[in-house]
């Protein structure tokens, strides 16, 4: 669910929590390095129209962001497959995952 937008929410979701909280992390640490990088780029430029200082661009900041941002996606990738291939076992299986409350139990399906 919302793989591109938002890494961690499908799988809070799916109640991995841990996975979930950890690739929403990630990547909000690299959102908020990639929004510093940006706004320091915007300041230099926007200090160009009073000053004769050369903008000096520091690239550390975006390639650390993006490359967090890319972890978490692929962290959440992973939780993704993981997931759907333990769907498909279970309806192999004939198991029913049936959720009630913050209580989730897997029950036979009546096969028989």
């Amino acid at each position: 669910m919302n793989q591109f937008a938002t890494p961690g929410l499908g799988s809070l979701l799916a109640r991995r929590f841990v996975a979930g909280a950890g690739q929403l992390g990630i990547f909000l640490a690299g959102f908020v390095l990639f929004v510093a990088w940006f706004v320091d780029v915007m300041r230099q430029y926007y200090d160009l129209m009073f000053t004769d200082h050369e903008p000096h661009v520091r690239t550390r900041l975006v390639f650390a962001g993006v490359a967090l941002c890319a972890v978490g996606w692929l962290w959440a990738l992973v939780t993704s497959v993981s997931l759907m291939r333990e769907a498909k076992r279970n309806e192999r299986e004939g198991k029913l995952c049936v959720q009630s409350g913050a209580e989730a139990t897997a029950v036979q399906t009546l096969r028989e």
